[in-house]
């Protein structure tokens, strides 16, 4: 009888032991974050993250989608914290292009636990972000047009395809396009006042194709503030065309 009860206690201390060991694993590599909010760029709305959304969504991450008025960098920052007054607890906050300025400001939520720049503008205290845009040549495919006479900048409809959207149908393209918001050009001049990646941990992706924002300026902007690089094949929407490895970067992020 002893013999049998030695073999079962045994038995429960593998068993309590496994148990444990997995749940520890668990909690290890769970994210400790599940809330995202997203912010779309220039020339673009928040539609173009459907693709991001569902694969962050089905992993179970909750997911706010800002809609930028475009109207000036105090109305995007105002319209992103907005968002984030809303989510309830810790969230990772992901911008694109423009939006990385927008993230840059609206980081400083107290919400805002990482910041993660796709394909974005990272600008310092001080600086805005025509001095990074005019830091290296464009190229011949990018179409961002002069401001007309109400100031509001957009993207040439002849190169937004090639420009903007490489690596999309000619449809995907075609409706990027169409549904691209006004944007007040005097945003690319307002300077940062306090950047949130100073005190933020940060992730940036630069798309290696990119033909709206030079990759080496994407580079530079993320070497200079130590923020952890990953390089993405894909044209400056590359959240659209490699969503799946654009939220690993935000889960890796999550985590953290």
């Amino acid at each position: 009888m002893k013999t049998i009860f030695k073999s079962f206690l045994a038995f429960a201390v593998i068993i309590f032991s496994l148990v444990f060991t997995t749940a520890n694993v668990n909690a290890q590599t769970a994210p400790k974050i599940k809330n995202v909010v997203l912010v779309h760029g220039a020339f673009a709305d928040g539609s173009g993250w459907k693709g991001l959304y569902q694969v962050l969504t089905k992993k179970g991450y909750n997911v706010t989608i800002v809609q930028n008025p475009l109207s000036s960098l105090e109305d995007d920052v105002k319209a992103t914290n907005l968002a984030l007054d809303k989510q309830d607890g810790p969230t990772v906050l992901v911008g694109h292009s423009w939006g990385g300025t927008v993230i840059t400001e609206a980081g400083n939520h107290p919400k805002v636990a990482a910041l993660v720049y796709v394909a974005a503008l990272q600008p310092d205290n001080g600086e805005n972000s025509i001095q990074w845009l005019q830091t290296a040549p464009p190229a011949p495919e990018n179409g961002v047009l002069a401001p007309d006479d109400k100031g509001i900048a957009y993207y040439d409809k002849a190169k937004f395809h090639a420009g903007f959207a490489g690596d999309l149908s000619k449809e995907d393209a075609e409706f990027m396009f169409a549904s691209q918001g006004a944007f007040h050009a005097q945003g690319f001049g307002t300077p940062i006042t306090k950047a949130a990646w100073r005190t933020k941990p940060s992730y940036g992706i630069v798309a290696t194709e990119d033909k709206s924002i030079n990759p080496d300026i994407e580079r530079a902007m993320y070497k200079r503030s130590n923020t952890k690089i990953t390089e993405i094949k894909g044209s400056h929407v590359v959240f659209i065309s490699q969503p799946e490895k654009v939220a690993n970067v935000i889960i890796e992020a999550s985590k953290k």
